[in-house]
């Protein structure tokens, strides 16, 4: 949970995104060793935070030692101490947040948009490097790579540790917000482990896309992607039964779905939508999540209005995930059969090869279709593909239900 920030914070100092994270996982590994006999103290991550600041004070001073004559050293450790004070006080600026600085310097042009998003998810998300890798749909080895040479590149430019402006930000905007929303999916819909939501990555992204709205009240996108998070987010409580097990949407108490982050997201989307212009991905989306949330019951939602947003995302941002997606709006609007002819499309696609909820669409649409040997077949290529137990449970119960079925 402090990982995060202690890597943010680190970064100030040393600016160097690979040593900051070393020196956190040093202060982790500090408290795993001290926390058993001294007990955990009452504010965790300002402990950690010390621990590695002192971790980095030595590092420095043995950097210097070596480099730099006594006298020189001294005007570089004035300097540290100024940094240092600086941190404590925090920033005099609109932001004053470390974590958010931390996602524009992993955004940063120099990278490309796919090392942007796996540096960012790895060092703010704290995902593991198979957990980003499943986000992307692509082999683990290459978002290996990409995480090693974004950090090697961005030392190497010694970029600085800062929110951009102007012309800056709306360069880096589309790349942030890309982040954020990989970083909320991973919380509403955890790719591996144990549990399938893990609401403090939502809430995480979730507060950097608000703050992120004050930063840049003009731009739609952005108040676009707080409305969708803000809307999803509502319904984390009913995704789940008291036993951490998957609840679907159309199966949900609709009663326990967050009402105040509903009205925060259709205002977010009200102002997204005064801004004008053509919508884009984010704010389609959030269009999309309104319907469910303005329908009182699973049956009024309006699933022909869904269908067509989909339809208008696909020509806007064209991807696999966005027409299976619409599959199974057009299977709601139109019937099974127009929804599986759409994910039949879609069978041969190569970047939906691994990716789980294909398989599990499909054995839906079997399933309504009353072709329950093929839906069976279907959910368990769908849990063998999963990484998620709790998912993985859920597909084979519904595999065993179309056993069931046919006798």
């Amino acid at each position: 949970m402090e990982s995060a920030r202690l890597i943010a914070g680190l970064a100030r100092m040393v600016r160097d995104l690979g040593l900051a994270e070393e020196l956190a996982q040093d202060a982790l590994v500090t408290a795993l060793e001290q926390w058993p006999e001294s007990g955990v103290p009452d504010n965790p991550g300002a402990w950690l935070m010390a621990a590695a600041k002192r971790r980095a004070i030595d590092r420095l001073r043995r950097l210097k030692l070596m480099e730099r004559k006594h006298e020189e050293l001294g005007r570089e450790m004035e300097t540290l101490q100024e940094a240092m004070v600086d941190f404590e006080a925090g920033l005099d600026d609109p932001i004053g947040d470390d974590l958010l600085r931390l996602v524009f310097i992993s955004c940063h042009p120099l990278l490309s948009p796919e090392a942007r998003a796996a540096l960012t998810l790895r060092l703010l998300g704290g995902l593991t490097t198979e957990e980003i890798a499943r986000a992307f749909l692509c082999p683990e080895p290459t978002i290996a790579q990409r995480i090693v040479r974004a950090k090697r590149t961005l030392s190497e430019a010694r970029v600085p540790f800062e929110v951009p402006r102007g012309a800056g930000l709306s360069a880096r905007l589309a790349s942030v917000l890309e982040v954020i929303y990989l970083i909320f999916n991973e919380g509403y819909s955890a790719t591996a482990g144990e549990d399938w939501i893990r609401p403090a990555l939502c809430e995480e992204a979730l507060r950097l896309g608000r703050i992120l709205a004050e930063l840049a009240p003009r731009e739609p996108e952005v108040h676009g992607l707080v409305a969708l998070m803000e809307i999803q987010a509502s319904r984390l409580h009913a995704r789940v039964g008291p036993t951490g097990d998957p609840i679907l949407l159309l199966d949900q108490n609709r009663g326990k779905w967050d009402q105040l982050l509903i009205r925060r997201g259709l205002a977010a989307l009200d102002r997204a939508g005064k801004l004008g212009g053509t919508p884009g991905p984010y704010a389609l989306q959030a269009a999309i999540a309104s319907c469910h949330a303005r329908a009182r019951t699973a049956a009024e939602t309006d699933w022909a209005r869904i269908a067509a947003l989909y339809g208008e995302l696909a020509r806007t941002s064209p991807s696999p995930v966005v027409e299976l997606n619409r599959a199974v709006a057009l299977g709601m609007a139109f019937g099974p059969a127009a929804g599986l002819e759409a994910v039949e499309a879609l069978v041969d696609e190569p970047t939906l090869r691994g990716y789980h909820l294909l398989p599990s669409v499909r054995g839906d649409l079997l399933a309504k279709l009353g072709r329950a040997e093929e839906a069976r077949a279907a959910f368990e290529q769908a849990a063998a593909l999963t990484r998620n137990a709790r998912e993985r449970g859920f597909l084979l119960e519904r595999a065993a239900a179309c056993r069931g079925s046919e006798t």
